[in-house]
């Protein structure tokens, strides 16, 4: 596809509301232009249509799907499931809502859209919540990483890492140092690649691995219910008062983060050889996304029942009653490690970008500047390397940062860009899907956050007692 030059854009009196008619056929996207001179991106900036489907359905393919199959166990099969499913549909609505409204704005970025929409204020609180969010996921990453490789303990039980058990317990194969080779050795040489596009092979490797993953456990699980050493779980959530069933919203944080790739939509648009076809990469990605995510958490809680921890892959380190099952669980644990350290440059391509954008917005762009590059990227790799460090749960880390930038991100901030209406584009179906995103974005955020303040404050207490 040849991409033509934009034409000026006429000056607008400050009292006239600009309203514009959107060619349906036009790209979802304006034409792409390099960080320099205002020219034209070259061939090798082009995506392809695999390339892209690859890089987002890694996005959301994250840390996800870990906690998701403890969210099955606070809502039951049934709701789960529909939720899973749910949360897929309103994640495509929510970016069709952003390519939809960029066109008119000239927008290539996210923080573009919001710009027009709310000027200079909502540009800097969407770059804060992606911050927010990136480097919670990031933090996520890396505490698998480290539970998987190193070990963790819950609730008064070590489950050891796959280093531990294979040659005991030393100081090169505990957290920190394992974390430190990690962060030096696989994630800061692939985060120091300039187009997003440039990951599209480890995006593919990584998508692969957690197919694999699923491939695997529903094996397993066939293999016990074939054998009859397996139950059927709850199918619906078990609800005894009304703290137990505000407890259930704390499962839509984790549901959220879980389906979270509105940051990395732009620039994989952008460097796409035809970006009219995005809606159907997102649709694509989001169908393969939503199949993994279903298909792990109902057989990761058919393998697990009641005992699913926050982090399944800590589940793994057991006996589970199966030929080589300790050579499966460890090829599991392993595949998706390997899964986590390839998703984690994509996610921290986002983060970098629009912490730039936050601090230096008059700067010329980073890929010109390898010093602030550089900078940056070495800041931001510290101090998710400490974060991994101190903090001790990923349910913890998707709580805060689901309830809070992962709402904003996903679902209230495009609902207030189709409510503004800054262009007068909006269908009345765009604007009730509005009203009702950012109403249930609210709604179950607030009771998410109560829910899990008012336990936390009871736990003390409880403590104090003791």
């Amino acid at each position: 596809m040849v991409l033509g030059v934009l034409s000026p854009v006429e000056e607008k009196k400050s009292n006239e509301k600009s309203r514009q008619t959107v060619d349906e056929r036009a790209p979802l996207l304006p034409p792409v232009y390099c960080d320099s001179d205002n020219v034209e991106c070259d061939e090798f900036n082009r995506a392809s249509f695999s390339g892209a489907v690859f890089n987002l359905s890694t996005t959301v393919v994250g840390a996800g799907i870990m906690g998701l199959p403890a969210a099955m166990k606070l809502l039951g099969i049934g709701p789960g499931i529909a939720i899973i499913i749910f949360m897929a549909f309103l994640t495509e609505f929510s970016i069709k809502i952003m390519l939809k409204f960029s066109k008119p704005a000239n927008s290539v970025t996210y923080s573009g859209l919001m710009r027009d929409s709310f000027g200079r204020t909502g540009e800097i609180a969407l770059q804060i919540c992606i911050i927010i969010n990136n480097v919670g996921t990031l933090v996520v990453f890396m505490i698998i990483i480290g539970d998987v490789l190193s070990g963790t303990s819950s609730s008064g039980m070590h489950h050891s890492g796959v280093l531990e058990g294979l040659f005991g317990k030393h100081w090169w194969n505990g957290r920190t140092f394992v974390l430190l080779i990690t962060s030096l050795a696989i994630i800061a040489p692939l985060a120091s690649l300039k187009q997003i596009d440039s990951l599209r092979y480890t995006s593919a490797l990584s998508v692969a691995l957690a197919v694999v993953f699923v491939i695997i456990t529903t094996g397993i699980v066939t293999m016990k219910f074939l054998n009859g050493s397996t139950e059927m779980p709850r199918f619906l959530p078990n609800v005894t008062d009304v703290a137990s069933f505000l407890k259930l919203f704390t499962a839509v944080p984790v549901l959220v983060t879980a389906y979270i790739c509105h940051y990395n939509v732009h620039p994989i648009t952008k460097e796409l050889e035809d970006n009219s076809e995005m809606q159907s990469i997102v649709r694509i990605s989001l169908i393969l996304c939503m199949v993994v995510y279903t298909t792990t958490s109902f057989f990761c809680f058919l393998l697990f029942g009641e005992s699913t921890l926050d982090d399944v892959l800590a589940n793994f380190d057991v006996d589970l009653g199966i030929p080589y099952s300790s050579f499966l669980t460890s090829i599991l644990r392993i595949c998706y490690a390997i899964h986590l350290m390839l998703v984690a440059p994509i996610a921290f391509f986002g983060l970098r970008l629009n912490l730039d954008e936050l601090l230096f917005p008059s700067a010329r762009p980073l890929v010109l500047d390898n010093k602030r590059f550089t900078l940056i990227n070495m800041a931001l790799i510290a101090f998710i390397f400490i974060g991994a460090n101190f903090i001790p749960s990923i349910w913890d880390a998707f709580q805060f940062t689901g309830a809070t930038s992962g709402v904003c991100m996903g679902f209230i901030f495009p609902g207030a860009v189709a409510l503004r209406d800054q262009h007068g584009i909006a269908t009345k179906k765009d604007k009730i899907l509005g009203i009702f995103m950012v109403v249930l974005a609210v709604f179950s955020s607030t009771v998410a956050i109560y829910s899990d303040a008012n336990s936390m404050f009871k736990k003390n207490n409880g403590s104090l007692r003791a």
